[in-house]
């Protein structure tokens, strides 16, 4: 499946559901900060947004970080314009060197950072969207996990950060995360393999329904054979019965 498709096809997945919270009635600014990957494929680049939603009922949202992984690093990121919002990258040094695409990367961006101007921070009953493109993403099956702070206007500071346990009610503060799915390769050769298997074809049976016209033809002819001797010697009997005997 390619990309292109991949991402026309979530696009109209995620709008679909953004439709269905607004006919519900359900806020944005009552949802946890998330985000969304257009392509979680492995080997690949995808556009992360984030969406982050003003939970205060007193001050306003002017300051977003949002930490990216150092155990499976990004060889390469680069931020969308916000209006009204200045983004800077902070690149490190990783904890120890990391392979990523066949080459040893030992530093990384490991954070980004949004601040708001005055006229654009993030009031009562809004939220904004954030969105960085990234890649190269890790093995398929791999939880990607980046953990956001959120900052007021009042000072509160709101650490998104905390993991989701499957089978455990969802944290109060949940990290941002997603999981990476199957190459665009690996799809694409699983379908090419599925569509090459040979399928069962009436041409298949055609010999063994052959046969059995052959052998149902060779059958019906002996048994009109039988029946014609039958007829023949029943034939033969009657005009024997008919026969005048004869006179002494």
């Amino acid at each position: 499946m390619k990309t292109s498709f991949r991402r026309t096809l979530k696009t109209a997945c995620a709008a679909t559901m953004a439709a269905g919270l607004l006919a519900f009635g359900v806020s944005a600014a009552s949802a946890h900060v998330h985000v969304d990957p257009d392509d979680p494929a492995a080997g690949g680049s995808t556009h992360l947004t984030f969406s982050v939603p003003n939970e205060s009922p007193t001050a306003k949202t002017n300051k977003l970080e949002v930490s990216l992984p150092t155990d499976t690093p990004f060889n390469a990121v680069s931020v969308k314009p916000v209006e009204g919002w200045t983004s800077q990258l902070v690149t490190s040094t990783l904890p120890k060197p990391v392979t990523v695409a066949g080459t040893t990367v030992t530093k990384a961006v490991t954070s980004v950072v949004w601040t708001s101007d005055a006229a654009h921070q993030i009031g009562q009953n809004e939220y904004q969207t954030f969105s960085i493109s990234v890649g190269i993403l890790p093995d398929a099956g791999t939880t990607v996990t980046l953990p956001a702070t959120q900052t007021y206007t009042d000072g509160t500071v709101v650490k998104w950060d905390e993991k989701t346990v499957e089978g455990q009610p969802e944290p109060a503060h949940p990290a941002p995360s997603f999981v990476t799915t199957a190459s665009d390769d690996a799809a694409m050769a699983s379908t090419s393999s599925a569509s090459a298997t040979p399928a069962a074809t009436p041409a298949a049976a055609a010999p063994a329904a052959a046969k059995a016209s052959g052998d149902g033809g060779s059958t019906a002819g002996w048994y009109g054979l039988a029946a014609g001797l039958i007829g023949l010697a029943a034939g033969v009997t009657a005009l024997a019965r008919t026969r005048p005997a004869k006179s002494n």
